[in-house]
């Protein structure tokens, strides 16, 4: 066995003795790990991002088989779905003859039926490539309180918690500033607590090891013995452990590789992990555990660590029911997009009013509603930031947060500004602002200092009573605005973005003529809206008003980096209200009338409330108009609400308006709307063929006319940016329903904050990622079900086939299934894209409603 003494002076030479294929190991199971944001811009993740190379199918296989990792539901949910008529015969039926020829799958429905009517095989609790924790809690019978990988995992998250906190800590880690192997190694010089519990001479191990963290990772894999074939396993086994805080490690990667710097920050919290499993390993030199680690190893040479089904027939009666249920529900939504009402008769040829909402699921209820009861108001539906990937700057402040998809980097600077404000009443109000803001630093450093805190609770705490239960009974309106901390409500009310260049902190902000002009130009073009101009036009961002939530960001617009839309609307009802940008659109071909403006909207989706911006600034000549916007709006939100009160168990209320937006203010409600639960559908195509279909808030609405998209760049970024994240959503919320342990965030009422970056369920224990098991359960039935995305795209299918063979990602999701494709034609007929030859078949329009 090789000495790690011997290993610190390989470290001095890191490309010698099989060093490289290590290091390949290394970056092939650091790939493995999704990104994770932070609670302040949390947005959702595909929790399999690195398995989408591998199809949806061998990503279960693999899973279970090596990682004991379920990603199919319990059979019972399989069971029931039978019983209630959620699947019908044929629906398995037609799954079973779509089964791949080598799952070896039962012979006929019967043998299916009867399969699914036992109890599935268990995948197990340890990874196929067992680490050492594993194998010595197996030694003792898998107890929490001697678990040793328990303990690793409660010592790594707090050094973790520490080290990466986002400013909750009022007294810093002193190493924060080295990178994290280096930190930790330098902070378990004084920490006593692994040996307090048992770990002896755990500080003279950590000493010994090499200084970097790859030639450490070596040094444990060679000294551990682990098979060539199984090392990315067990490299893989050991991220698992700190999963939550190895999601936010390449959470970091990922922001680094956006800009292109290169980030080792997963390697080096591998690198952690794995000495600390090391320094396990060394607690133990006694036959039973010797033995007990050889058999892992041994294990480790001879079982399968490929993605094959093989003879695993559980998983197979399991992948085929999951097949099923999900045909079904695609079956019923074919049916229902048959039902489309053409617009109605007699329709004047200019509309009133044209209103943009995002693509998001919830905007499908509000843009229905809103059509209800204005049959003559035109909606539309476009990614929320409305095509301004913009860093919004607040208020006395040089850097702000990224407002467009985590797939894209900001491309304006945008300063948030007191309009209509002087030089020297900005300059009061900045001041007045960082005074008030430096006031309340030093109020929460008192709270949470080690010597006043309990003194605050003692004589603070009835008082912060009084305003819960004021927030919680209505008597005030709470509405989270983070922008807005230390400014006067008057400076509040006339607050907005700027899109005049100025230079901040050295840098250019603002958009000068000829950028607005580009960018109005493709978001006009990209949203299919080149004339016919109504006289009003809303653009509505949106967000979300909850209180006491620390995933609260994550109901806001994931178009926007996890914020509201407000700004990315204003910003674009701005430049396209320009006048020098409508005189240069009219070189570009495209005509809007003088009569024409936009009006920045924002969209609340846990109230249904609708704010208009900027009014004081649109023509006199629009009052009318705009009144009578207000008031549409105004019954559109209540309709809205009542469309959404039984799903909030609000159905009997006589006052539902007021009973939404008190729940919206419940410091205690774990449910205050039920975001982007229940998405199941992508639909690129004009508002024609979804208008009148009540799709239940489960569609995401692209509007898309490829009959004006030219060279079809606007469909090809379709299906390179809202597409992928709308694939993003949809497997974040079906990994959270099928698994909620591994791919969830557990149960809500036991969140603890951390390092203001995520949650703990309880007070250890690794960072939680994905949703919250209240995000997908009501406590009697599952309120998301587990569906692939069916995406519905109205274009020939030539040109989605190319847009397919240029980008591997949108490949990848394609032809390995993790969504299912469909093309409309010109008869709004679904044509279904095989995964297996790239053909496409017309779908028959069959099944219930």
């Amino acid at each position: 066995m090789s000495s790690i003494g011997e290993a610190t002076e390989r470290e001095q030479n890191p490309g010698s003795d099989g060093v490289p294929d290590l290091a390949a190991a290394i970056q092939r199971a650091c790939g493995r790990i999704a990104p994770l944001w932070p609670l302040k811009t949390f947005v959702a993740v595909n929790p399999f991002l690195g398995f989408t190379d591998r199809t949806f199918h061998a990503t279960c296989a693999l899973m279970r088989r090596v990682a004991r990792i379920d990603m199919l539901m319990p059979r019972a949910f399989y069971r029931e779905a039978l019983v209630t008529g959620a699947i019908e015969d044929h629906d398995l039926a037609a799954a079973l003859a779509e089964a791949p020829s080598d799952w070896r799958a039962p012979v006929s429905l019967e043998a299916l039926k009867a399969s699914l009517a036992g109890d599935e095989g268990d995948a197990g609790s340890r990874h196929a490539v067992p680490t050492v924790a594993e194998v010595l809690d197996d030694l003792a019978s898998g107890d929490r309180q001697t678990s040793r990988t328990a303990f690793m995992v409660d010592e790594i998250s707090k050094w973790c918690a520490a080290y990466f906190d986002d400013g909750q800590s009022v007294w810093r880690l002193p190493t924060r500033g080295m990178p994290p192997y280096t930190a930790w190694r330098e902070s378990m010089r004084h920490d006593l607590n692994p040996e307090a519990m048992g770990i002896r001479g755990f500080r003279a191990i950590v000493a010994r090891m090499p200084t970097d963290p790859i030639a450490a990772i070596t040094a444990v894999v060679r000294d551990l013995a682990v098979a060539d074939r199984a090392v990315e396993e067990y490299l893989y086994g050991a991220l698992c452990d700190v999963g939550g805080w190895a999601a936010y490690a390449r959470y970091q990667v990922w922001n680094s590789n956006l800009v292109g710097r290169e980030d080792d920050t997963l390697v080096q919290l591998l690198a952690i992990r794995v000495v600390w499993g090391y320094a396990l390993y060394l607690q133990r030199t006694d036959p039973e555990f010797e033995a007990a680690w050889r058999r892992a190893m041994d294990q480790a040479t001879t079982v399968p660590l490929d993605d094959r089904l093989g003879d695993d027939t559980d998983l197979i009666v399991d992948m085929v029911a999951q097949e099923a249920y999900e045909g079904a529900w695609r079956r019923r939504l074919i049916a229902k997009l048959a039902g489309a009402v053409p617009a109605p008769a007699g329709e004047p040829e200019r509309k009133a009013v044209q209103a943009a909402f995002c693509i998001d699921v919830r905007s499908e209820i509000f843009r229905r509603a809103l059509e209800t009861i204005s049959p003559g108001v035109e909606t539309i539906g476009f990614a929320g930031f409305f095509g301004y990937p913009i860093e919004y700057v607040p208020i006395a402040h040089e850097r702000g947060g990224a407002q467009c998809p985590v797939l894209l980097t900001p491309a304006f600077t945008v300063l948030e500004v007191v309009n209509a404000a002087s030089e020297e009443e900005e300059t009061d109000i900045l001041g007045l602002r960082l005074l008030r803001r430096r006031v309340a630093k030093a109020w929460k450093s008192f709270k949470l200092s080690a010597v006043s805190s309990f003194l605050y609770v003692e004589t603070a705490g009835l008082l912060s009573a009084s305003k819960i239960v004021s927030d919680s009974a209505g008597l005030t309106r709470t509405v989270r605005d983070p922008n807005t901390d230390g400014l006067d409500r008057d400076a509040i009310t006339h607050m907005g973005p700027s899109l005049e260049p100025r230079i901040v902190g050295g840098r250019r902000t603002g958009l000068d003529v000829e950028e607005r002009l580009i960018q109005a130009e493709a978001v006009l073009r990209a949203m299919s809206m080149t004339e016919d101009f109504a006289r009003l036009v809303v653009l509505a961002g949106h967000g979300s008003t909850t209180v006491n939530n620390p995933h609260a960001s994550g109901l806001d617009c994931g178009a926007c980096g996890g914020h509201t839309g407000e700004a990315n609307a204003r910003v674009a009802a701005d430049v396209l209200n320009d006048p020098e940008v409508r005189v240069g659109l009219l070189t570009r071909g495209i005509e809007i009338p003088d009569d024409t403006w936009f009006v920045g909207a924002l969209h609340d989706t846990t109230t249904d409330e609708v704010k208009l911006y900027d009014l004081e600034r649109a023509p006199a000549a629009l009052a009318g108009d705009l009144d009578q916007l207000r008031s549409r709006l105004e019954s559109a939100s209540c309709l809205a609400r009542r469309d959404r009160a039984p799903l909030l168990r609000l159905g009997a209320t006589s006052d539902i308006d007021a009973a939404v937006i008190r729940r919206s203010r419940d410091w205690t409600q774990v449910r205050p709307e039920w975001g982007l639960a229940g998405n199941a559908a992508f639909i690129a195509a004009p508002r024609s063929r979804s208008r009148g279909v009540n799709l239940n808030g489960r569609a995401f609405l692209h509007s898309y006319d490829w009959r004006a998209d030219t060279g079809f760049g606007v469909l090809e970024l379709i299906m390179t940016a809202p597409m992928i994240v709308a694939s993003w959503i949809n497997l974040q919320y079906y990994g959270s329903t099928v698994n909620n342990r591994v791919f969830g965030a557990g149960n809500k009422v036991l969140h603890n904050v951390t390092g203001a970056i995520g949650v703990l369920e309880g007070n250890a224990g690794d960072l939680k990622t994905g949703l919250a098991w209240q995000s997908v359960h009501d406590g009697q039935r599952f309120i998301h079900e587990p569906l692939r995305l069916n995406v519905f795209i109205e274009a020939p299918t030539e040109a989605i086939d190319a847009v397919i063979a240029k980008h591997q990602g949108v490949r990848d999701l394609v032809e390995n299934l993790w969504i299912h494709l469909f093309a409309l034609d010109d008869a709004g007929r679904p044509l279904r894209r095989s995964a297996r030859d790239s053909r496409w078949t017309l779908v028959e329009r069959s099944g219930g409603v």
